[in-house]
């Protein structure tokens, strides 16, 4: 990937990531999602009746690029409003379970909290209906001088500034120009995702993200072809007087202008999209965690590329890490195993989810496979010979050396993990940091849940789980003289001999 002027290692950029601090400021909102079944039309209405079967509720709208800055191992300081109400005080207790992000949360009695409610057909994926509770008008001036004292407190200690705009008020006019300005006098980058009529309010911007809608009514120019993007994106840049311009273009990937240069357009990744709620914010929170290490324009857009990809084959407002990241960087030939090491819960739902509706027989085993050897591939291979899909549970690094001491483990987990999903009787690999698997086991309910022959049948962790939920317990016979402890041992004594 390039970097400025020069190509880069990635793993270099994923090193620094945790080093980056990007302030986010924006309009807050808290996102719902009511899943369920529709398997009947309402005799009150045509309407469609959704059975709901579960709630789900994620840190919204500007607060999704901060937790998304936050997923990819960088730090975020997030500025924003809420009410005075329920919905104000459940989103300052979901930011409590982040702690890579240092919310200042401001609070306004006079509007509510924006909340969007979403209802969606689960097996097909649809959404059904958004509602919407929400005040969009400019926050009062008080409030306004609130939210700038701290984005200029914040601005000392940060790499960049994503202004995440929802047209819901707190970006109005005033403030956005005070941010950019303050923000430019301290020497730093400004990314906006815009929603303004008027672009000219971004003046002086780094980066402006408009997507091809936007880019068309901002301009009043056609934007459909490349060509005409370009030309748009083109005129864009001369009214904002910004360095940058990104389209976004949904299925049609990328477009970059940049005064001097030519247009440089790149294709979407081909994906099974599943939700598109967010992935606005992924670009954001990428361009600007990318932009913050001193990246280029080119190398940011890539790299915000990819993150849009994975984002939108998850459901909900989601996020993406720098290992999910990684993945779909690197070049397509070496991502076979790394696309079976599964780092979010919902994606390995996802996948459950689909392998169940399949009909298909779900085993499960786990273990630290610290020095993967013989008597591992034995397990591994009976316990895919006895069900269509196996999963293995990994002990992270912490949890390996809490089992095994001082020492252990000799390889790292993203190694174990990489070396077990390159095997072909390997389906997912998940890392877990608990002390035992129960809490994973209970989350894949697998048909089987496979240990080795070393265990007794009353030993097994989540045997009473599965044996209750219908499923079996299978014991592998171990193969004699193989074990990641002897070798370990062995190596060590070769060391000091």
């Amino acid at each position: 990937m390039l970097i400025g002027r020069r190509m880069l290692n990635f793993e270099e950029v994923l090193s620094r990531l945790d080093a980056q601090v990007v302030l986010c400021v924006g309009d807050l909102m808290l996102d719902r999602f009511v899943y369920g079944e529709v398997t009947r039309i309402s005799p009150e209405a045509a309407t469609p009746v959704l059975v709901v079967k579960r709630q789900e509720s994620e840190i919204g709208g500007a607060g999704n690029v901060a937790r998304n800055i936050a997923s990819l191992g960088a730090r975020c300081i997030f500025v924003g409003v809420v009410g005075d109400d329920a919905e104000g005080r459940e989103l300052a207790a979901a930011f409590q379970a982040e702690p890579r992000i240092e919310p200042h949360l401001i609070i306004d009695p006079s509007r509510p909290t924006t909340r969007k409610v979403r209802y969606v057909s689960e097996h097909h994926s649809t959404h059904l209906l958004r509602t919407d509770w929400e005040v969009a008008r400019p926050v009062s001036a008080e409030i306004e001088a609130a939210v700038l004292a701290r984005v200029r407190a914040a601005l000392g200690h940060t790499g960049a500034v994503v202004l995440s705009d929802y047209a819901k008020g707190v970006l109005a006019e005033r403030t956005v120009r005070a941010i950019i300005e303050a923000a430019r006098l301290a020497g730093k980058r400004v990314i906006v995702d815009p929603k303004a009529r008027d672009y000219s309010v971004y003046r002086g911007a780094t980066l402006i993200t408009p997507n091809r809608k936007e880019l068309a009514e901002a301009t009043r120019e056609a934007a459909t072809t490349d060509d005409e993007i370009a030309a748009a994106a083109a005129q864009l840049a001369k009214l904002v007087d910004c360095e940058a311009v990104l389209v976004t273009r949904s299925e049609d990937g990328m477009t970059l202008h940049q005064p001097g240069a030519p247009p440089v357009h790149v294709p979407a990744y081909p994906v099974r999209v599943r939700d598109m709620s967010g992935a606005g914010d992924t670009v954001a929170a990428t361009l600007g965690t990318l932009l913050a290490m001193g990246a280029g324009f080119e190398s940011a857009m890539r790299a915000a590329n990819a993150a849009a990809s994975v984002v939108v084959g998850k459901r909900g407002t989601a996020t993406v890490s720098a290992a999910e990241l990684r993945g779909r960087i690197i070049p397509h030939a070496a991502l076979a195993s790394e696309e079976k090491i599964v780092f979010d819960r919902r994606t390995l739902e996802d996948a459950l989810g689909a392998w169940r509706r399949a009909g298909l027989r779900i085993g499960f085993t786990n273990g630290c496979f610290d020095l993967l050897h013989p008597g591992h591939v034995k397990l591994l291979t009976e316990a895919r010979a006895a069900c269509d899909r196996l999963v293995v549970g990994l002990n992270s690094d912490a949890s390996v050396a809490a089992l095994k001491g001082t020492g252990r483990p000799v390889q790292d987990q993203r190694a174990r993990a990489e070396v077990l999903a390159a095997l072909e009787a390997v389906d997912l690999v998940v890392i877990f940091d608990e002390a035992t698997p129960l809490e994973l086991i209970g989350c894949v309910q697998p048909s089987l849940l496979v240990k080795g022959a070393d265990y007794r049948l009353d030993q097994v962790v989540g045997r009473e789980l599965v044996e209750a939920n219908g499923g079996e317990v299978m014991l592998v016979a171990l193969a004699p003289g193989h074990s990641s402890t002897r070798l370990v041992d062995q190596s060590r004594r070769r060391q000091q001999g």
